[in-house]
């Protein structure tokens, strides 16, 4: 939600309407959304390259390490799915087309900001890891966010207008004058405390001539915001005048802002003021849009969740949920985020929005690689309540096994029809899935990827999971990877398991001098890497196909109760260190030196190489081992890769040479690895 116009508003206003706090010794409630937005789009963060979500990590890590040295305990609530009602389907749809606008800007050197893929998986494993405590709604969690505020009397941090409006009791911190990278000692005492500015609704009414706040929840249905945009408002809007003296050099939304609160404090309350709105209004108009606007008025009034008995007991009812008749172990699984709202919008409205990365617009939508394992998901979530069956009825033409996708095509979107794929009988109902048997759960999950069992024995359980995501993504023909890709995408995943080696409290001494040698020479390819200025497009997109394939096999495994554990995402994939090795690999690095200086991760490597190399078409490899000849090869045609070719090399030559087991992997220059390895 949002009031369109009311925060730059407000801020415009600040001497008046914000009061200095030093924020200490206290509950806060914390919009979860609006944080990690804030914290990934003001910390100098790399965006271009699909995430770099270690450095997000230590910045989530700080900003909470911040909030406890001032004894600050922090409760963060996070948006759920879409809302049953679908009301803010047109908004969704907006803001997904200002996203693809905002990726291909950046895809091709210019500004923005869209939010890497799996940021907000990243955002909840650094929050249980810190052990603050969370809530994921069943919806939306505006209202849930101001009710939890009153119930403890704490204030809310958050970024959106909507707290403007909500009647707080402790009042509203804006994220964006939050100082928590600047804390202060109180004189005198060793108390620390973060600067922060304070809003309260009283004061807004104030300097509105002590308007009733009862007013403002029409206030901003009256102004616009994400679930409400009546066109027919527009004869009303036009008639309300701003007073004389207003500054022109504001914009219309300033404007309509300061007009509609100055004209709404003439009234005594909102019923008054609703009939004077409908009274600009022709006749026949006037009874919908009073029912429209009275509908959209109850979203700023308290709601029936009571999340102090999750916090407190560990019990979540949300009668919206309830009402719908899902499972309980779903709707546990939704609260703790463990299942992540791509899921409920699955379940409850058969429709999910695949949001666009910083890709390739000429290509296909890099979603596209992961449909097989979406429609495996619809299959598992098909026999639900019945319930449900009116309101997927209400989204989707009258197709049994249908779910719609929204999805970029080019640089627009558009909604595709997917059909799901019936899981095998003793699959079909969700209320029992839990209850099936570890190995089932597991054989479902890697038959899905096209994994044997055997190939991920040798694997640390921590890197299973992406390992089998990884031998699904060299599968698929829409997947154009190429050999550098793969070794770059590798050597990323090390990055966890050498930070385990240099935190051991049982380390060796050479071990952990090697692993941290390496670690430093990471870390630095990928500050080389963040020193660049463009990006190769293909790269990026066969990158951002990987991300998909692991956020839906991530999704997947979380509808099975994790037969593979979940892996530590902070560690596994950062977009500046792969997209830097990449380019490395292709003109001066190889990987054996690299791995060199630390036998441990060498032999980590080779596992999952080993693993991942047998699913992968043939042509990638035997593209890459060196020649013999001096002399100049006529130039190939481009190859493209077989339909659903999978195996091993047969000529175990190109694999194995006593002296460089490494070989294979590299070639002589740049030129021929370029040319040799570009596959359609």
């Amino acid at each position: 939600m949002g009031v369109r116009g009311l925060m730059s508003f407000v801020e415009d206003h600040s001497y008046e309407l914000f009061a200095d706090l030093k924020l200490r010794n206290t509950k806060i409630i914390i919009d979860g959304y609006a944080l990690f937005h804030r914290l990934c789009f003001n910390s100098n963060l790399e965006l271009r390259y699909g995430g770099d979500y270690d450095s997000f990590a230590d910045v989530v890590q700080k900003f909470f390490e911040s909030l406890f040295s001032c004894n600050i305990c922090p409760y963060v609530v996070l948006d759920g799915g879409c809302d049953i009602s679908d009301k803010k389907l047109t908004t969704l749809k907006d803001r997904a087309r200002e996203k693809i606008q905002t990726a291909h800007s950046l895809s091709v050197g210019g500004g923005g900001y869209v939010c890497p893929l799996l940021i907000r998986e990243v955002f909840i494993q650094v929050l249980i890891k810190l052990q603050v405590c969370f809530v994921q709604c069943f919806s939306e969690a505006d209202r849930d966010i101001m009710t939890l505020a009153n119930h403890w009397n704490c204030p809310v941090l958050s970024s959106d207008s909507d707290f403007c409006v909500f009647d707080l009791k402790a009042g509203f911190c804006p994220l964006n004058s939050f100082q928590w990278r600047n804390m202060n000692t109180i004189k005198g005492t060793q108390d620390s405390y973060i600067p922060a500015k304070w809003f309260s609704l009283d004061g807004l009414c104030r300097y509105f001539s002590n308007m009733n706040k009862a007013l403002l929840p029409l206030f901003a249905v009256l102004c616009g915001n994400d679930h409400i945009n009546l066109p027919i408002m527009e004869t009303f809007l036009s008639k309300v005048r701003v007073p004389l003296g207003a500054s022109n050099s504001k914009g219309k939304r300033y404007h309509r802002v300061l007009g509609l609160l100055n004209w709404l404090s003439r009234f005594a309350d909102p019923a008054e003021a609703l009939d004077n709105v409908l009274k600009h209004l022709p006749k026949k108009n006037r009874e919908n849009v009073k029912e429209l606007l009275c509908c959209s008025m109850e979203e700023y009034q308290q709601s029936q969740a009571k999340l102090q008995d999750f916090f407190q007991y560990d019990t979540y009812a949300c009668p919206e949920a309830l009402d719908l008749g899902l499972p309980e172990w779903v709707l546990v699984a939704l609260a703790k985020g463990q299942l992540s709202p791509f899921i409920s919008d699955a379940l409850v409205l058969r429709r999910t929005i695949l949001h666009t990365q910083v890709e390739n617009m000429q290509q296909p939508n890099a979603h596209r690689v992961a449909l097989p394992i979406r429609q495996i998901i619809y299959g598992l979530l098909l026999n639900v309540s019945p319930h449900l069956e009116n309101v997927s009825l209400n989204v989707l033409p009258p197709r049994p096994l249908a779910f719609s996708e929204v999805e970029r095509i080019h640089k627009n979107i558009q909604t595709s029809i997917v059909d799901a794929v019936e899981p095998p009988m003793d699959h079909a109902d969700l209320s029992k899935l839990t209850e099936l048997s570890l190995a089932r759960r597991r054989t479902l999950l890697l038959e899905t990827l096209k994994v044997k069992q055997s190939i991920l024995d040798p694997i640390p359980a921590s890197l299973k999971l992406p390992i089998a995501v990884s031998c699904y993504w060299l599968q698929h023909v829409e997947a154009k990877a190429k050999v550098h890709h793969l070794q770059a995408l590798l050597l990323g995943m090390l990055m966890g398991p050498l930070h385990a080696i240099i935190n051991s409290p049982e380390k060796k001494d050479l071990q952990e001098d090697g692993a941290e040698r390496l670690c430093e020479e990471l870390q630095r390819r990928k500050e080389q890497a963040r020193r660049g200025r463009r990006l190769e497009l293909d790269t990026a997109h066969v990158f951002c196909q990987w991300q998909c394939c692991l956020q839906m096999g991530m999704y997947l495994n979380q509808l099975l109760s994790t037969p593979l554990p979940e892996p530590d995402l902070t560690r596994l994939y950062s977009g500046s260190l792969v997209h830097g090795l990449c380019q490395q690999l292709l003109t001066s690095t190889s990987v054996e030196s690299l791995l060199s200086m630390c036998p441990q991760a060498k032999q980590l490597y080779e596992r999952m190489f080993n693993a991942t190399r047998s699913y992968a078409p043939a042509e990638v490899f035997l593209a890459q081992v060196k020649s013999n000849s001096k002399k100049k090869r006529p130039k190939k045609k481009r190859t493209s890769w077989p339909k659903n070719r999978v195996g091993t090399i047969s000529d175990k030559r190109c694999w194995y040479e006593l002296n460089n087991r490494f070989g294979p992997l590299m070639l002589e220059n740049t030129e021929e690895q370029t040319e040799a390895s570009t596959l359609d």
